[in-house]
């Protein structure tokens, strides 16, 4: 799933180069993606695009001065732009804003069968309220509020699912946690609640560091055309069986049925190789 670093550098790119272009056509091919019905659809029609920004992993196109258009990319959705219109035959197309004279395309793509990707044409004023964005914590980055007072009421609940916990705090994925928690040298498993605040301090510049490292990344690497896939800069993420950049030692993973969890046991779990899930099930 694209997290913070990927759909910001796809809200700049995409800002940079759509700023002020007027919207000549609006389709949704996939027939599970557009989530609201008033205003409509071709209410974007004529209209300029003002903005498009960020907030958590989702994307916000301003249009006009009155509307918004909403849009969480999932697991496997991508917005790009083209220099000409979708084949019929792509089946891949969720969304298509056609701009300059139908010249080029804001495409929302989505690959995969789920077509989980979503897309919500909303009155700018009621952005905000919506559930998905009203119910976000705070942004991980720039500027996340002190750690301690997201934490703490979380209880016994572990880092690596406190961290990725959207209502907690927004744009942290399965990807980035484990490079967040690698770099402050916190198990996965440790409690937000037990953190002393030097690790809820080496955590936060760990979180900084981290997301923000990536989008300074992005910012020399990815170019429009926006690739399916961006050259993610992970160092203990999907590296399992590698040596840690760090100390050397073999980096591990926890495998759970849809996804795998990162570390290196030198530096975060005092040596301690963590159980497999997948033999754990297997065993009861």
């Amino acid at each position: 799933m694209p997290e913070l670093p990927e759909v910001e550098i796809t809200a700049r790119r995409l800002d940079e180069a759509l700023k002020g272009a007027v919207i000549d056509s609006a389709l949704t091919p996939g027939i599970n993606t557009l989530k609201t019905f008033d205003p409509p659809l071709q209410s974007l029609v004529g209209q300029p695009i003002t903005t498009i920004r960020r907030r958590g992993k989702h994307l916000v196109i301003d249009v006009g001065d009155e509307l918004s258009v909403l849009i969480h990319l999932m697991s496997a959705g991508r917005l790009q732009l083209y220099d000409k219109k979708a084949s019929m035959k792509d089946r891949t197309s969720r969304l298509l804003l056609r701009v300059d004279g139908e010249a080029r395309e804001l495409r929302l793509r989505e690959f995969g069968t789920k077509q989980a990707a979503w897309v919500k044409v909303l009155r700018r004023d009621a952005v905000e309220d919506d559930p998905a964005l009203a119910t976000l914590g705070p942004d991980a980055w720039p500027d996340p509020p002190p750690l301690a007072e997201l934490l703490k009421p979380q209880g016994a609940r572990p880092l690596q699912a406190v961290l990725r916990d959207q209502r907690v705090i927004a744009g942290i994925g399965r990807s980035w946690v484990d490079e967040i928690l690698w770099l402050a040298k916190l198990s996965p498993f440790a409690r937000g609640k037990d953190l002393s605040p030097d690790a809820e301090a080496a955590l936060r510049e760990a979180m900084l560091a981290k997301l923000g490292g990536a989008i300074d990344h992005y910012e020399d690497v990815v170019k429009l055309p926006i690739a399916d896939k961006l050259p993610l800069p992970l160092e203990v993420h999907r590296h399992q069986g590698e040596p840690c950049p760090r100390c050397g030692t073999t980096i591990e993973a926890v495998h759970y049925e849809d996804y795998i969890l990162c570390y290196c046991p030198q530096d975060q779990t005092e040596g301690r190789v963590l159980k497999d899930r997948r033999l754990s099930r297997l065993l009861k």
